[in-house]
């Protein structure tokens, strides 16, 4: 009897030391797990501040770019770069780039009155104004290289159009300060709650119709704007507004495709 006694208290004795031992590997498991979830949730947090100014690199590229490529293409300005253009052509005196950088203040100093507070982060959109000025200089030494026939006119067009599009749509979605002339009709979009599509045509074309007035009023005749600038100017904002459509479609139809499979997802499109 004694004997069996001291077997069953061992016995209990080495259970209850595996059961402890289990506890203990099963509570440093879940510690590992927690920073695990912790780093990925950390490193999770850290990437969109990554790819936003990827974002805003690849935008000033690609818009820069755009720019100079329709103007090469013959036919006309962007829309948006057309009235510091027209102010230089008729006050000469002061060059496009001075111009630009008093157009930009004009639009940045409005917001904060619309807003009616001084903000500060739309200063650093100064600093990307001057990234793309720069970068405008760049493309503008090596552009003349490339081969000058109508048939890559048109080529040089559509290539631009679609280069200006993407580049604004990921500016919009970069969410950071972007060149004022592409910030202010973000912004207005978000401070009249009126759809970004129609606040960029309606930013366009008024900086159409202040081109043609001053260049016609001032030179007689009509100066910067080709059939390439009209065109853009009452369609762009309408095919950059698709594409924020697109991202909303996809990410419903994935959420959707989850939610059937109880998974939560996140989409991200940047």
């Amino acid at each position: 009897m004694i004997s069996a006694d001291k077997t069953i208290s061992t016995n209990k004795l080495i259970t209850t030391d595996r059961m402890a031992e289990k506890e203990k590997n099963s509570g440093r498991n879940k510690l590992t797990d927690g920073k695990a979830e912790r780093v990925k949730a950390t490193a999770t947090e850290a990437l969109p501040v990554v790819r936003g100014e990827l974002a805003l690199l690849i935008v000033l590229v690609i818009n820069s770019l755009g720019v100079v490529l329709m103007l090469y293409s013959g036919s006309g300005i962007s829309a948006i770069s057309s009235v510091p253009y027209a102010f230089s052509e008729v006050f000469s005196k002061v060059s496009l780039g001075v111009w630009t950088d008093i157009f930009q203040t004009i639009l940045v100093l409005s917001l904060m009155i619309l807003r009616k507070k001084f903000v500060p982060q739309y200063l650093f959109s100064f600093v990307v104004g001057f990234a793309f000025s720069e970068l405008l200089d760049v493309h503008e030494s090596w552009i003349n290289v490339l081969p000058l026939t109508p048939r890559y006119r048109v080529i040089y067009f559509l290539i631009s159009y679609i280069l200006l599009c993407i580049g604004i749509a990921l500016s919009n979605r970069c969410k950071l300060p972007i060149i004022p002339t592409d910030l202010f009709p973000r912004e207005l979009s978000d401070i009249t709650s009126v759809t970004y599509s129609k606040i960029k045509v309606g930013f366009d074309v008024t900086c159409l119709a202040v081109t043609a007035g001053l260049t016609f009023a001032f030179l007689g005749h009509l100066d910067g704007l080709g059939i390439g600038t009209i065109l853009a100017a009452f369609t762009m904002g309408k095919v950059i507004g698709k594409q924020g459509r697109i991202a909303k479609a996809i990410r419903s139809v994935v959420k959707a495709a989850a939610s059937k499979c109880d998974k939560k997802v996140k989409v991200e499109i940047q």
